[in-house]
């Protein structure tokens, strides 16, 4: 029989959740470790980081480039800016993205990453701090740091010693730390991650303004106080916000009708065509301004237990309108 098509050995008896436990435990320990070793050169990287007049640059091969890669987008989207750069490309071109004012951090549980050591006479001549993550204080990469930080682990999760899991996992834990020792230092807000943000659902509910979603313009309902229903339902149909706004000679709001209303209307049995909106609107509505945010416009309406809202300028004149659909579309609700 073919090499590749002998039948897998049967399983022993094994726990899958057991080994899983196993491995965490492992991993656990692995920054229980991490912890109990912090000490002051910690301070000493995150206040080279912090004075950084330009950019980190991460580094690291393999697992550690990986990491590396997860790192520097955490710095980055947390108010410290970073990139990751391949160290096998960096010795073929892309070392021109360092300049004299960045500072690198060097990933390598070995310290002896070929790849890694290589670039160490390039960084020495631009003068630059070098900050580096090992499991070896005696390595080459960590003897020529300015700053070393020690991510040692007493086992690795994986039985053969082989696979990096506990170390890459510390290797992880420590960037986090730094990351957010550094935002806290910066003051970093809600709003400065929302900037970061854009496309998430923090950042629309931190960004996003009534200005940025209401419909304008002839998109509006709205009708005057002389209207009839039937010219009002015909508005709403028109501008489909499911309400029309009523409005006086100035254009102020001074009230508002709502597929609600209808439905109370009909169950009075009012006659559409012979009833006037001034009778049957809701007088004085709730109304909001177009600088809100989107966010707090959605928690108006959960707390009114209403659908829309017009939206007015400082005099009380009609300028917009939106509804709970429109927060949907743009990602609020």
């Amino acid at each position: 029989m073919p090499e590749h098509s002998k039948p897998a050995p049967a399983h022993s008896k094994v726990s899958f959740r057991e080994l899983g436990v196993a491995v965490l435990k492992t991993e656990l320990a692995g920054l229980q470790h991490l912890i109990n070793g912090l000490d002051d050169h910690f301070d000493l990287a995150c206040e080279q980081l912090l004075n950084c007049k330009g950019r980190v640059v991460v580094m690291g091969m393999g697992k550690s480039g990986h990491i590396g890669g997860k790192i520097a987008a955490t710095l980055a989207s947390t108010g410290t800016p970073a990139f990751f750069v391949h160290p096998g490309e960096a010795g073929h071109g892309d070392l021109g993205m360092i300049t004299n004012q960045d500072v690198v951090l060097a990933l390598s549980y070995s310290g002896e990453t070929d790849e890694l050591v290589m670039l160490l006479p390039t960084i020495k001549r631009l003068g630059i701090a070098m900050i580096a993550l090992t499991g070896r204080p005696e390595s080459s990469l960590a003897t020529s740091a300015s700053v070393h930080l020690d991510v040692n682990v007493p086992d690795e999760a994986c039985p053969l010693g082989l696979a990096p899991t506990a170390s890459s996992t510390a290797t992880l834990a420590m960037g986090d730390a730094l990351a957010i020792a550094l935002l806290e230092a910066r003051g970093f807000t809600e709003e400065d991650f929302a900037r970061s943000h854009p496309a998430g659902s923090l950042g629309r509910r931190l960004l996003l303004y009534l200005e940025d979603v209401m419909h304008k313009g002839d998109a509006v309902p709205s009708v005057g106080l002389d209207a009839s229903l039937s010219a009002t339902l015909l508005e709403m149909s028109r501008k489909g916000l499911g309400m029309s706004a009523i409005v006086d000679q100035n254009d102020c709001i001074v009230g508002v009708y709502t597929d609600g209303d209808l439905r109370r209307t009909l169950d009075k049995g009012a006659d559409v065509h012979s009833s006037m909106i001034r009778d049957l609107m809701t007088p004085a509505p709730k109304t909001v301004k177009r600088d809100m945010l989107a966010a707090e416009a959605l928690e108006i309406m959960d707390r009114c237990k209403i659908n829309g809202l017009l939206v007015v300028d400082a005099d009380n004149r009609l300028v917009g309108a939106l509804n709970m659909h429109d927060l949907l579309r743009a990602g609020i609700v």
